[in-house]
């Protein structure tokens, strides 16, 4: 081959090989399906332990008791709803923002988990979108084909349970007590976090 191809050529590889980095750093989108990829294989997946006071063993988290079950959200039509009307339920609540490339590579993954519990009485799931953008929300859930329950915060998110990582998951008992909380991506479409929350469902 011509050298002057060849250099051409390699040039040219070097381009792609830049473009796809930055795409998959700078472009959410890209950034999710790469993650997804990657959780297809295994990674990402959620640590789920139930607390000690339910264990008995003294390495495991401990229960958040108390905390700030008075928080208010409202769905995409303004009906409001508060985390205090919630208990009695488990509830499984992902708090996203709609450019989040992790946020949106686990959403398939909650909507799986979402189905399979969407008909249980006892278990309710609130989406929560961090900044209360509605319009790119709904255009976003429409867009993937998702039917996940979206809501918007009324107020700041208690610190109890949100530190500003996006996405947070956080998984309260019927009693309103934080029973887990992951930070970061994570795949919940797998047969430990469906027993996991049956375990929580079952928590007296």
């Amino acid at each position: 081959m011509n050298p002057k191809i060849k250099n051409i050529m390699k040039k040219s590889f070097n381009i792609m090989l830049i473009g796809l980095a930055l795409s998959i750093v700078f472009v959410p989108e890209v950034k999710a399906y790469a993650q997804q990829g990657l959780m297809k294989l295994g990674f990402f997946q959620p640590k789920l332990e139930l607390p000690a006071e339910i264990t008995g063993n003294a390495n495991e988290p401990k229960l958040v008791k108390e905390s700030n079950f008075k928080m208010s959200f409202v769905d995409a039509k303004g009906k409001s709803l508060s985390l205090e009307e919630l208990k009695g339920k488990v509830v499984f609540m992902n708090i996203w923002a709609t450019w989040c490339g992790p946020c949106i590579a686990e959403m398939p993954s909650i909507q799986k988990l979402y189905d399979k519990f969407k008909d249980k009485e006892d278990v309710a799931f609130v989406i929560l979108e961090a900044e209360s953008n509605k319009d790119k929300a709904v255009k976003f859930m429409t867009n993937k084909k998702l039917d996940l329950p979206v809501y918007f915060p009324i107020g700041n998110i208690p610190s109890e349970f949100f530190r500003g990582s996006l996405p947070t998951t956080v998984i309260f008992d019927k009693n309103g007590n934080v029973a887990h909380i992951t930070e970061g991506m994570a795949d919940y479409s797998g047969d430990d976090i469906v027993d996991f929350l049956n375990e929580v469902r079952n928590m007296k």
